[in-house]
């Protein structure tokens, strides 16, 4: 009887699954091998795109009547630095005892493209059955589970197409758009900084995000605060705003700077005097009850941005940590754009709740489990908004396995806190829903309108895990009014406001303005409601911003975490702008992604997606040429 070879995309992933197999074999040059079972690895890529000049010597040379370079057939390498285990790899595929090749790469675009790139070019034999091992956690139930429910490799050729694609579009865009702005724009720019020489780098994500940081940053530098005065009455103990309304007699009144200020502080004291010894009375009084359930969980996205506004760090090392926390079996596939679980998950997530119970060893956290039990909250999450299939394209959100605990306490501090965070963005949605008493009152005073509101939490509900009660909420006491009640006035002020800039993005803030293809949403809810296509894929976004600053066309503040454009940066921006401003245009980028994605989904055909990049580059080329 044949064996069956497994290739997984590192040796740590390639040790959890040589554990769950009960592989216990010594160790071979690079590979493990038992009766039944080979087990090998690749180290990331082993496989890259060949360089113009590899086609013809004289792509070496940058110039613009070898331009643009679009291959008819792609030429692909082994990198010189991993040859070795590239040898090891394709020896092991063509062995004529091999039955069943598993590609247990990483579960996504890019760890499909790893792996098929090897296949590609190691030429396996014939006559072994390609199998797909597709996992949401590195623990030993869904490793096993993985290679038993592997489906024909042949069933993800079309994520194989896109990830290919994708290659393809980020090599023709560098390469060529890249030498043509270096060719006709270079000289220029070495003069405007100083260097003997200068190339231009430019890339399909990475110059529409460099846009974004700049546009943001010229938006900011030409911003002109204007003042303006608002108008407060302190009635009985009320604080309340005027605004104006149409009874008021400043309706539509060019004195006014907005609606609820004036441009100059003069009139806004006129009329202060002009309310003098008018009555107020409560005109109306609204009370209501609001509940809020607990946000949905967390994507990378989400995960980035909260540990770049906690901890201060950059979405790469976010990243970095929970890909060990993967790895250390403690959470599921970090790579994830769903904020959701899946119905399969949600009918067995009481496993991952009582791991957590048992193995996690945090006072806070046992209480929150204790206050679960006593309260019987439900763990049936069926019909809730945290389960929707089809939000789920590859994986479902990041949350706690509930296991791995034996590597607990050797992880650093950091790592430590990054799950807690995971664990309790997870338990808040067990928790009912806070509950809050609002009110809202508008006070007239001669027709003109004043208004207050105030809400007060009346049950923490998931606030309990995810943010204690603030001093503010403590100390405020519900407005108890009647309608037509008189109400004695106290005061009348003028408050100074000025218009602000908008601010500057953070490495959190650039991530989440990404996934809503250069719209930053500060709200979560409508973040995401709306989300679409966005700039870049969850796996990739960390790198850009990373990529950019090493190319010195952005600085990121290492203690705020602010994004800022160099001067080159900011040049850099200039060029594109004049000479291919839809580089710069959030939509178009995330319209190439949601074209990779249809590719994916088999919505349209590899070579359709080809055809229209070639037009694209093409139809440049003649524009710009024509114009140098």
């Amino acid at each position: 009887m044949g064996k069956n070879l497994l290739i997984t995309e590192k040796p740590s992933v390639a040790m959890e699954f040589a554990k769950a197999l009960n592989i216990n074999t010594n160790r071979k040059n690079g590979y493990l091998e038992s009766d039944k079972w080979i087990i090998t690895w690749c180290i990331g890529h082993l496989v890259t795109m060949s360089y113009p000049e590899k086609y013809d010597e004289n792509f070496k040379f940058w110039r613009l009547d070898t331009l643009p370079f679009i291959p008819k057939e792609w030429k692909y390498e082994i990198i010189s630095n991993v040859e070795n285990q590239f040898n090891i790899i394709k020896s092991l595929l063509q062995r004529e005892d091999i039955d069943i090749i598993y590609n247990a790469g990483d579960s996504g675009r890019e760890g499909e493209y790893i792996q098929r790139l090897v296949l590609m070019m190691a030429k396996p034999n014939p006559k072994a059955q390609l199998k797909r091992v597709w996992i949401d956690s590195q623990t030993e139930e869904e490793i096993k589970r993985g290679i038993n429910e592997a489906k024909p490799m042949s069933e993800y050729d079309s994520l194989s197409d896109s990830a290919y694609l994708r290659a393809k579009e980020d090599y023709l865009i560098g390469i060529n758009f890249s030498r043509m702005l270096s060719i006709i724009y270079g000289r220029r720019l070495a003069k405007e900084i100083n260097e003997e020489k200068a190339s231009i780098s430019v890339g399909r994500v990475m110059t529409c995000v460099l846009g974004m940081v700049v546009e943001r940053e010229r938006e900011i530098r030409n911003f002109v605060k204007v003042p303006f005065y608002k108008i407060t009455g302190e009635f009985k103990n009320i604080q309340t705003e005027w605004k104006v309304s149409e009874s008021s007699k400043m309706w539509q009144s060019i004195k006014l700077y907005n609606d609820t200020g004036f441009k100059k502080e003069k009139d806004a004291k006129e009329f202060i005097l002009s309310l003098k010894d008018k009555e107020a009375i409560v005109e109306e009084m609204k009370k209501s009850k609001q509940k809020e359930n607990a946000p949905l969980l967390f994507n990378l996205a989400e995960i980035q941005n909260e540990c770049t506004k906690r901890f201060k760090i950059k979405p790469d090392e976010t990243l970095e940590i929970i890909q060990n926390l993967y790895e250390k079996k403690l959470v599921t596939y970090p790579r994830t754009d769903a904020r959701v679980l899946s119905t399969a998950v949600a009918k067995v997530i009481n496993q991952n709740l009582n791991g957590i119970a048992v193995g996690y060893k945090d006072e806070e956290i046992k209480g929150y489990i204790s206050k679960m039990k006593e309260e019987k909250y439900s763990t049936n999450l069926l019909k809730t908004k945290y389960v929707n299939d089809s939000k789920i394209t590859d994986h479902y959100a990041i949350i706690p396995t509930g296991k791995g605990y034996e590597n607990f306490e050797k992880l650093p501090n950091i790592q430590k806190e990054v799950y807690k965070i995971i664990v309790k963005r997870f338990l808040a949605i067990f928790y009912p829903a806070a509950e809050f008493n609002k009110v809202n009152i508008t006070v007239d005073v001669g027709g003109e309108k004043f208004y207050a509101s105030n809400k007060i939490c009346t049950k923490l509900g998931y606030l309990e895990v995810l943010k204690k009660q603030s001093k503010e909420d403590e100390e405020n006491q519900i407005i108890d009014v009647k309608k037509g009640e008189k109400l004695e006035v106290n005061k009348y002020d003028i408050k100074e406001s000025e218009t602000t800039p908008p601010s500057r993005y953070n490495s959190g803030t650039i991530i989440l303005a990404m996934e809503n293809a250069g719209k930053l949403i500060e709200d979560e809810e409508l973040r995401e409601q709306i989300k679409g296509a966005g700039i870049g894929t969850s796996a990739t976004r960390a790198e850009i911003i990373k990529k950019l600053e090493k190319i010195k066309y952005i600085d990121i503040n290492a203690k705020t975490q602010i994004i800022t454009p160099t001067q080159k940066g900011e040049y850099i921006y200039d060029i594109v702008k004049i000479s291919m401003p839809d580089m710069l245009n959030p939509k178009l980028t995330a319209s190439w992604e949601k074209g990779l994605d249809m590719v994916a989904k088999k919505e349209i055909k590899a070579n359709e997606f080809m055809t229209k990049l070639e037009g694209y580059i093409n139809g440049k080329f003649d524009k710009l040429v024509l114009r140098n």
